[in-house]
């Protein structure tokens, strides 16, 4: 059980309020050396490259401070196709590019180490790491091509992919749906979209703190889970019943996957439970949380 020595509609509407802003100067400072990083280098000069940030900082679900700043460095040049059934390339007039993924996140981290030094960037899976110093905060650099998802008139669909370092796994994200969907939930629930993601991302960290086993609810997962929530259940007027009304729906629907296999990711662009995540274990979570507080 939640146990607290304030009421619970107060401690609610503290976890529903993003993480201080006196991070945003040093959130904004490893941005800026970001762009200049890679804007200096000779290797990339003759390439377009879009930045595009993402993740809860971004998003203002953010909850903790020190938030990392996830920023994904598109290269537009080249792209990863997604071609309708029975299509291939040459129907689209696309020519086959011979400058690789690996070699494109190399340059990446080259330009990345000129600027920070070697000992503060780390090599991971899906990003290159920047430490953080006194003037700046952690920060994710997701190299990536351009995703397009085309439509057989030839017109398509703007994402991000990459393939990670290690195992060559295909990772395709819609980064900028996702940021614009977010905005508009947010308006149409009177802001209370985010503030439910914000008191559920509390939440689920007050209960890995009481030894519930969470580590499989990340960040993304938990606004996606709100943004399929219905809008008359963000805004009834209170936060406990916002998140007593969520959370039932959430156990609801997510205890058979015919109920939730439509649901989508923010961006509305892929699925939630078809494949990256399993709806039993969304159940179990939503389902201990509403015990937890109630």
């Amino acid at each position: 059980m939640l146990g607290t020595g304030i009421s619970l509609e107060s401690l609610l509407e503290k976890w529903s309020k993003p993480a201080s802003d006196t991070e945003e100067t040093k959130c904004d400072n490893a941005l800026r050396m970001i762009k200049k990083s890679i804007g200096s280098s000779q290797e990339l000069s003759g390439y377009t490259i879009k930045f595009i940030l993402q993740g809860s900082y971004y998003n203002n679900t953010n909850v903790r401070l020190n938030s990392d700043v996830d920023i994904a460095v598109k290269l537009t040049d080249t792209f990863y196709p997604n071609y309708p059934e029975g299509t291939t390339r040459n129907d689209f007039g696309n020519l086959e590019s011979k400058y690789t993924f690996a070699e494109y996140r190399d340059s990446l981290e080259r330009a990345l180490i000129a600027t920070f030094g070697e000992n503060s960037v780390t090599r991971g899976d899906k990003s290159l790491k920047i430490r953080s110093n006194s003037y700046r905060v952690d920060a994710d650099v997701v190299p990536c091509f351009e995703h397009r998802r085309y439509r057989r008139d030839g017109s398509y669909i703007k994402g991000t992919e990459f393939r990670t370092r290690y195992g060559n796994n295909q990772v395709i994200n819609f980064p900028e749906q996702h940021y614009a969907n977010g905005v508009e939930k947010n308006k149409a629930t009177g802001r209370k979209y985010k503030r439910m993601v914000r008191i559920i991302k509390r939440l689920r960290y007050k209960m890995k703190d009481d030894g519930f086993d969470v580590e499989n609810i990340p960040s993304f997962l938990i606004e996606c889970l709100v943004w399929n929530v219905p809008n008359r259940y963000l805004n009834t007027g209170s936060y406990t019943e916002d998140l007593r009304g969520s959370l039932r729906y959430l156990i609801q629907n997510t205890d058979s996957y015919d109920t939730c296999e439509e649901w989508g990711e923010v961006s509305e662009l892929l699925y939630l439970f078809r494949s990256k995540y399993n709806y039993r274990e969304i159940n179990q979570f939503v389902r201990a949380a509403y015990e937890f507080v109630f």
